[in-house]
């Protein structure tokens, strides 16, 4: 049974189910007295959420398995994904991000991404960031920086950016960082 769970409709397809089920019982199983009538609703409506909690639990089990997906293409994407709170300070990183930074991760949670920014490009760095969290929710901006990892080697990074907003949670910048020095030479192999 695939069907989707679609309220009312739903409900009543899973009772004419149960009903169809019960229905399948002896006629010695099925007494037309009052109480009896009574136990056939209670077991029907027992039937019925049997197949409820079932229907739940694949449904459970599937959306599992598509948490499981996602967290897999976040953490092992090609490019560092980063959110950045107002004040600055990193608050979510994948594992691409922080083997780029050269970090553990646990170590970058709450730090300021602007001390991986090189000293050129810092105040550009806090000019971009502040016009980005004042005007640019909603609207992607793209721009390149000179990133400084924590072994003092340097790369150039691409960041596409997006502030997003939420009703309940302050706005977050997020950040794909895609290292363009890798990139590089795999251009050049191909011409």
């Amino acid at each position: 049974m695939n069907k989707k769970w679609d309220g009312i409709d739903r409900r009543k397809s899973l009772r004419i189910e149960a009903e169809a089920m019960v229905g399948s019982f002896s006629a010695g199983e099925r007494a037309t007295q009052p109480t009896e009538m009574l136990m056939h609703e209670l077991l029907v409506h027992k039937v019925e959420l049997e197949m409820q909690n079932e229907e739940l639990r694949r449904t459970h089990a599937a959306m599992e398995e598509a948490r499981d997906r996602y967290v897999d293409l976040y953490e092992f994407a090609p490019i560092g994904y980063i959110t950045i709170t107002p004040e600055g300070m990193i608050s979510e990183i994948n594992l691409t991000g922080a083997e780029m930074l050269g970090v553990d991760r646990a170590k970058l949670l709450n730090q300021r991404f602007s001390m991986f920014v090189a000293e050129p490009d810092k105040d550009r760095w806090y000019r971009l960031f502040l016009n980005i969290m004042k005007r640019g929710k909603g609207q992607k901006q793209k721009f390149g920086l000179e990133i400084l990892r924590a072994d003092g080697s340097l790369f150039h990074g691409h960041l596409d950016c997006l502030c997003k907003e939420t009703a309940d949670a302050p706005s977050m910048l997020r950040i794909a960082l895609t290292d363009l020095t890798q990139q590089k030479p795999v251009a050049e192999q191909i011409e």
